[in-house]
């Protein structure tokens, strides 16, 4: 249950962030960022993975 609080806490601690100091072009940047990380981690394990892996 910590875990999850910390997770969200992060998240809420970073959108204050970006409410207080108006730094509002980092969030396409970290969006692309988690859909990356989460389109290779599903790719890891599918038919899709030596195609991925030969983009970068």
């Amino acid at each position: 249950m910590a875990k999850q609080e910390g997770k969200f806490s992060l998240v809420m601690e970073f959108l204050s962030f970006l409410k207080k100091e108006g730094k509002w072009w980092l969030t396409p940047i970290v969006i692309i960022l988690v859909l990356l990380g989460v389109l290779l981690l599903v790719a890891e394990s599918s038919v899709l993975a030596p195609f991925i892996y030969t983009l970068f």
